[in-house]
């Protein structure tokens, strides 16, 4: 059995920001009813953290929970531990309607960092990347030129950006051109 690895090891790019591939990532999709205070507790178990409210993202170290839809989450833990989150899960949620998949090798994640970061997201999304429309402890469903994504600040300089591993290659081009040193606009 081969090993687990990332989808670009080792990519890193500096430009006005630096843009890096953050490696294996633990991530679960869990559909439910938010509100259900099992689910509510399978969760809370689970990351260390509460269901986020609409829009939002609640971390704490490795792990956290991000509001995806009314009904969908993505619960985010070490890579090692994203297999047996799945079984924990569905152990605390049997007999609700429920569905939880482990996505970690579906998906790749980017870090960026600098001052910069609004303006390079805002470059390639069509969300509003303002400081009035988002902030740390938030999130975007949205895409990115071409393909979907999701994308959060952890502080004002540090966004971290999740998308499907089939694009992740063509993420890393957007995000390596749009910081490119000298191509900034000073918008934000």
């Amino acid at each position: 059995m081969s090993e687990a690895s990332s989808a670009l090891p080792g990519a890193t790019f500096e430009g006005y920001v630096s843009v890096k591939e953050a490696g294996l990532r633990g991530m679960i999709t869990l559909r439910g009813d938010l509100a259900e205070p099992k689910l509510k507790a399978a969760v809370k178990n689970l990351t260390g953290v509460d269901v986020p409210k609409i829009g939002n993202i609640n971390l704490k170290g490795t792990k956290g929970a991000a509001w995806m839809s009314p009904n969908e989450l993505l619960l985010l833990l070490p890579y090692d531990k994203a297999a047996s989150g799945v079984e924990k899960l569905s152990k605390a949620l049997k007999g609700s309607h429920f569905l939880a998949v482990n996505v970690s090798d579906a998906r790749a994640v980017f870090q960026i960092k600098g001052k910069g970061t609004r303006e390079v997201l805002a470059k390639i999304s069509p969300a509003d990347l303002s400081p009035d429309a988002i902030n740390p402890g938030e999130i975007r469903r949205t895409r990115l030129a071409q393909v979907a994504a999701a994308f959060w600040m952890r502080d004002q300089n540090n966004f971290e950006i999740v998308c499907f591993r089939s694009v992740a290659s063509y993420v890393f081009g957007l995000l390596k051109h749009s910081s490119q040193a000298d191509s900034e606009v000073g918008f934000f």
